[in-house]
């Protein structure tokens, strides 16, 4: 498999990290970004403590300025990236009825603009080489629906109607584009809920367990790879079958 560049968004914390460093054994140079610099560190650490290539990136996806000030520094340290990984993603949950405006306009700016800025940023490299893997993190809500999550549901699903008109724009390029829908996955992001809610999601689930970060990054490897060249605007369902 060749080597490439990759850029992989929220990076210090549960699926990110585990795409990156899934990403860097696969031989690819790694860009780790998102805001904290420290646990970016120690990621970084890890992967080129195991021989692989780690830069590190701080980045404010709420912010177009930082975005481009750290696709820019990564580029000129690690060279063109063809392989981007938009996997940043921020909660602010609530009823619609009662939901903030910040707390949507945080969420889509966050979720939905963020990574197409992202993808802004990588687009000229990519179809220069003629060669580019996006993958974004969707979420099985993205597909399903939630109720309390009017905002971040609208993102996620907004990024695969994102992800299928830029496979479209960008094919002839052989830049392929796919999204990924993960289900339950044990992170951070899941540790806050109860555990009578575990329960009952766990219910759901036709594999009867939660999905590790490592799921998702298998997948992301797929995407990313030479193997998966025909395959793009497709979503993938990492998910235990509990959406189908």
């Amino acid at each position: 498999m060749s080597s490439h560049t990759a850029f992989v968004t929220g990076a210090s914390r549960g699926i990110g990290r585990a795409c990156a460093i899934s990403l860097a054994s696969a031989g690819h140079r790694v860009v780790l970004a998102a805001r904290d610099l420290a646990k970016l560190e120690s990621v970084a650490e890890e992967i080129r403590a195991t021989g692989g290539t780690a830069f590190v990136s701080a980045m404010d996806l709420s912010s177009e300025d930082s975005i481009r000030a750290a696709f820019k520094q990564a580029a000129s340290e690690a060279g063109p990236i063809t392989i981007l990984v938009n996997n940043a993603g921020i909660t602010r949950d609530g009823l619609s009825m009662r939901m903030k405006r910040e707390d949507w306009d945080a969420v889509l700016q966050t979720n939905l603009t963020g990574s197409f800025l992202c993808i802004q940023q990588v687009m000229p490299a990519m179809m220069k080489e003629r060669w580019g893997r996006i993958v974004n993190i969707s979420s099985v809500v993205g597909e399903s629906g939630n109720p309390g999550q009017a905002n971040y549901v609208a993102s996620k699903a907004g990024l695969i109607g994102l992800t299928k008109s830029l496979a479209q724009e960008l094919g002839s390029r052989n830049i392929t584009v796919n999204a990924i829908t993960p289900g339950f996955i044990d992170t951070d992001m899941t540790a806050v809920l109860s555990e009578e809610v575990k329960q009952r999601m766990l219910a759901g689930i036709p594999l009867k367990r939660f999905g590790k970060p490592e799921d998702v990054a298998a997948a992301v490897r797929f995407l990313a790879s030479d193997d998966a060249g025909y395959i793009t605007g497709s979503v993938l369902r990492v998910n235990g079958g509990m959406y189908l």
